[in-house]
């Protein structure tokens, strides 16, 4: 998951590049402003993915429990 992360990054950090060298800004400043943007997607999108992945297992262990409750009860249909 962590490549895909890095991925989108320098995908945001490459697109901001060209964006940056269209304008007439001094090429160490178009570094640093696509540097900054490539830090802040890869931070953002990492938040992002740690969220999902909490949801995620959370809703799992939900259903686990409710399945498990359910086979306890003996009623297998109830946990569907």
């Amino acid at each position: 998951m962590h490549k895909i992360v890095l991925n989108i990054g320098l995908l945001a950090f490459f697109i901001s590049l060209i964006i940056f060298s269209q304008q007439s800004i001094p090429l160490v400043d178009v570094f640093f402003r696509a540097f900054a943007i490539f830090v802040i997607v890869t931070f953002m999108t990492g938040v992002l993915v740690i969220v999902f992945l909490k949801a995620v297992a959370k809703a799992m262990y939900e259903k686990a429990i409710q399945k498990q409750e359910s086979m306890i009860m003996g009623n297998e249909n109830n946990g569907q």
